[in-house]
């Protein structure tokens, strides 16, 4: 069904990794969202009032919450099309972690306000008797979340937007809640066992729960994540695709939202290769990375001195040094100057995170096993934390 519904509605929808079209598909998604979550709104909370059952009107209020986090949603998608502008030159894309930031929030707030309204109905709890109009409401929901978490989860499949699939996850949680209001609805039908409140009072925990994931995970694209491993890759092989390129260091992949990919790397390519033959290179790799990654790289080069006797043999020992010190640690960006104070070495340490405590220690061992080796060279290190 959702690919009918793509073909009817969305121009292009195969396309679903244009920037265009992933916000054609986003906002679609959010229409659906905004009318299916209306009419389970108005469905739970009428019965749950009129019956007087808060597990009901718990899950309707969420509903609501969540058609409320549709629109955001909508409104998110819309504005993170708008064209880069002289105040924002990256362009709007983050507007769409903005607005699953703000579904979070909302959805914090309805949690608490569920808390509120089952605790209320645990201390006070009202005779309520379930029938069959209730029953008929809450399978209905069901099916209808459940329809709605396939939906989201294969329009995320399509655009990795993480708007979609925080619609999802909260699609499945709200097939749960449905689910535990219907069970205490059976219950209560079948042994009078009243336990409304407490059904109505883990809902809201569960809501409150899904909202810090959220929380969690739509905060982490505007800190600024890691890149995902498959660009980086695709980064990589695009480049050393190249033999005049001999390798690449200190890639930095910065992402502000769809069709919105930074990049800078350093390449090494020989010294003794032609100047102008190697800034026509870079930029090609740059043309070819926009159009085939969509990915906006800017290459620095790096001329790399071969076949040099004193660069070849302190390169060796640096990197067998580095090594007795720690394995995961390797250098670029190698080079030897010479003046009348002496012959310093220039090099770049690759450092773990979690190793970077240790710089001062790592310079000082390596420093002191260079003199002990009979190495009259001061070095000067810069690391690179990866």
């Amino acid at each position: 069904m959702t690919n009918i519904l793509l073909r009817l509605f969305i121009k292009d929808h195969a396309n679903a990794t244009a920037p265009a079209v992933r916000a054609r598909i986003g906002k679609f998604a959010g229409i659906i969202g905004i009318l299916c979550n209306l009419l389970l709104a108005i469905g739970k909370i009428t019965v749950g009032v009129f019956f007087g059952i808060i597990s009901i009107t718990a899950d309707g209020l969420n509903n609501l919450s969540d058609m409320a986090s549709s629109v955001i949603a909508f409104i998110g998608f819309r504005l993170s099309q708008q064209p880069a502008d002289r105040d924002h030159p990256y362009g709007h894309g983050r507007f769409e972690h903005l607005s699953a930031l703000g579904v979070a929030v909302l959805i914090l707030l309805m949690g608490g306000e569920l808390v509120k309204a089952s605790v209320g109905k645990i201390l006070s709890p009202v005779p309520s008797v379930p029938t069959l109009l209730v029953f008929l409401v809450l399978t209905i929901s069901i099916l209808i979340k459940l329809w709605m978490l396939f939906f989201f989860k294969a329009l995320y499949r399509r655009t990795a937007s993480g708007v979609l699939l925080a619609a999802a996850q909260d699609s499945r949680n709200d097939v749960l809640a449905t689910t535990a209001v219907l069970a205490g609805c059976i219950l209560k039908r079948a042994f009078d066992l009243n336990i409304d409140g407490y059904i109505g009072l883990a809902v809201a925990i569960f809501v409150l729960f899904s909202g810090f994931c959220m929380i969690k995970e739509t905060s982490s694209p505007l800190l600024g994540t890691r890149a995902d491993n498959a660009l980086t890759e695709g980064i990589t092989a695009l480049i050393l695709a190249h033999e005049r390129i001999l390798g690449i260091h200190d890639l930095l992949i910065h992402d502000y939202g769809a069709g919105q990919c930074y990049a800078t790397v350093h390449a090494e390519i020989s010294a003794s290769e032609d100047t102008i033959a190697c800034h026509a290179l870079i930029d090609s790799i740059e043309e070819k990375a926009l159009s085939e990654l969509n990915v906006r790289l800017v290459i620095h080069y790096d001329p790399v001195i071969e076949n040099d006797a004193e660069h070849d043999r302190m390169r060796a020992v640096i990197d067998r040094l580095l090594f007795g010190i720690a394995p995961e640690l390797s250098i670029h960006d190698f080079r030897i100057a010479h003046s009348e104070e002496g012959s310093t070495l220039f090099f770049d340490v690759s450092i773990p995170y979690s190793m970077q405590v240790e710089e001062e220690r790592i310079k000082a061992a390596l420093d002191s096993a260079l003199a002990e080796g009979g190495h009259h060279y001061a070095t000067v290190i810069r690391f690179d934390a990866y």
